[in-house]
């Protein structure tokens, strides 16, 4: 099941694309740029962050855990708890 053959490269041009923000956020206080424009790309950067987390877990809801609840059992409690967790997690992210 583990695997992101979906969009793996989608979700790595997103990760590279956040580390350019975060180099971004480096210079900006490197150059001490107003704070109130580094922290306009802070929550640009926490978006582009939140916006990857959720492509993860559409991804995995809807191929791991949908496929472990066809199956049934253990096996789909266990993966509805995980996705479960994984939402709370976002949810205070």
């Amino acid at each position: 099941m583990p695997g992101y053959e979906n969009d793996k490269e989608g979700i790595l041009r997103r990760l590279r694309r956040i580390q350019g923000q975060v180099r971004g956020l480096e210079r900006m206080v490197e150059q001490d740029a107003y704070r109130i424009d580094v922290l306009t790309q802070v929550t640009a950067t926490a978006a582009a962050l939140r916006s990857c987390a959720l492509a993860l877990l559409d991804d995995h809801v809807s191929r791991c855990v949908a496929e472990a609840i066809k199956k049934g059992g253990d096996e789909a409690r266990v993966m509805v708890a995980e996705a479960s967790q994984a939402i709370a997690r976002l949810v205070r992210f």
